[in-house]
């Protein structure tokens, strides 16, 4: 008899691609996915650790799943936790030992053995990191999708002071070219359109090409540009960026290249020089600023997006009106912004001189009202204008569509036929805070 499984994905899109390949494991075993997790006979929840508090939620989802689980057995009906991804990396052995409903604990280095673990029937913790590579043993995807994420590189060597990758993810590691263009090729018969390539620190990538004369090492631009010659791939995207990274080839490919999609996510985290060297981020705000000139240049149209951290340890007013200054200079088209939060185990977690919690409060809502502000005005921008836009499920409403522009911005249109996975020009005439609106120019 079938069982059922249910996957709760916290955080990034690698860990959204890590779980979509954890249910390619689980499915050759006999389990189907459901989206009922009160009945199902395994849960698993995909941890991330950037935010903050991920320990606390995972932790508070635990305790209800716990509770589910022994109702359940009162009626002779079992129910396996596993908890995967970065906290089960970071705190494995802890997480069995405050609550001992949790039956595996895997790594996101190691969630390719699930189905060995959970055929040994015992509770087990695995987040060491292997010396095979998690991708020679995952299955290809089949899922009927337009647009996909594929992981190319994992793991970081930079070693921002604030952030856990590196302890998490491990050292950078590149899949090689071939690898990745197979994976495309077969997500293609399964209709995807548009593929993102993912990375902690994509922009670093150093895959190696086997052809049937010799070998090389590929750079991203080498890899993109590779993949541009898959028939049937019309889009490409990458994140995530490290402005150190960002090279001169890349640049031009973003000028040259019509399928490498205008959009581009680069941190910058801080307007600070000071704050920056603190965070160990190895670029000043000046060669940031001085970047994206450069693929502006290349391209005129290009949206960018960024993350920031308020309230980092030793950040002064004048570090915070410095942020604000390079964000008004810069004009994003969305961003991502949060307070500071420490992480067991990193630099930054040990550094003195801590913000007040109502002082980072402040300072993000300022800031935050600044980049809605920059974002809404990006996309007022395209009112009575003409948009391409991938199409890629159902919206809420009775033939209403959903997908996402060159820019990344989602667009809803109506259509009496069904227009999932198709690129369609669509004629933008309203707005709400976050998505556009438009008629297909059919």
């Amino acid at each position: 008899m079938n069982k059922s499984f249910h996957i709760k994905t916290y955080g990034c899109q690698m860990n959204f691609y890590d779980s979509t390949r954890i249910a390619e494991l689980l499915k050759p075993m006999g389990y189907y996915e459901s989206n009922l997790p009160e009945s199902c006979d395994l849960i698993i929840l995909n941890t991330c650790h950037i935010r903050e508090k991920a320990s606390e939620k995972m932790y508070s989802d635990i305790g209800r799943l716990s509770i589910m689980k022994q109702n359940r057995k009162k009626y002779g009906n079992d129910l396996k936790i596993v908890i995967a991804g970065c906290v089960a990396q970071a705190e494995g052995k802890e997480i069995l030992s405050r609550n001992r409903d949790v039956d595996i604990v895997v790594g996101p280095q190691t969630y390719h053995k699930l189905p060995e673990l959970l055929k040994r029937n015992e509770k087990l913790v695995l987040n060491d990191f292997p010396n095979e590579s998690k991708f020679d043993f995952l299955p290809l995807i089949n899922k009927t999708q337009s647009s996909a994420f594929v992981t190319i590189q994992e793991g970081c060597d930079k070693f921002c002071s604030f952030c856990v990758v590196p302890y998490t993810r491990g050292a950078e590691f590149s899949r090689s070219v071939n690898e990745i263009t197979f994976e495309i090729e077969h997500l293609i018969l399964n209709g995807v359109k548009e593929v993102t390539l993912l990375g902690q620190n994509v922009s670093s990538y150093h895959g190696m090409y086997r052809s049937k004369e010799n070998k090389s090492k590929y750079s991203l631009t080498d890899l993109i540009q590779h993949i541009s010659k898959i028939e049937g791939l019309q889009r490409i995207r990458y994140l995530t960026s490290h402005p150190s990274d960002i090279k001169e080839d890349l640049i031009k490919e973003h000028g040259n290249n019509p399928k490498l999609m205008p959009y581009l996510h680069l941190p910058i985290q801080s307007g600070s020089n000071k704050i920056l060297k603190k965070m160990n981020r190895k670029h000043t705000k000046e060669s940031y600023i001085e970047l994206i000139k450069k693929v502006r240049i290349a391209r005129s149209d290009l949206a960018i997006s960024s993350d920031f951290i308020v309230g980092f340890p030793g950040e002064t007013n004048k570090d915070f009106e410095e942020t604000l200054e390079v964000v008004k200079e810069i004009n994003f088209a969305s961003s991502y912004s949060f307070k500071y939060s420490p992480r067991p185990g990193t630099p930054a977690s040990l550094m003195k001189d801590h913000v007040e919690e109502e002082t980072k409060t402040n300072r993000l809502q300022i800031l935050q009202k600044e980049l809605n502000n920059q974002q809404e005005i990006f996309n007022n921008s395209f009112l009575g204008q003409k948009l391409s836009v991938l199409f890629e499920k159902k919206g809420k409403k009775t033939n209403q569509f959903v997908g996402k522009s060159q820019y990344l911005q989602p667009v809803h249109v109506i259509s009496k036929q069904s227009i999932i996975g198709e690129i369609h020009d669509v004629g933008i005439y309203n707005k709400t805070s976050h998505s556009l609106h438009g008629n297909l120019k059919i």
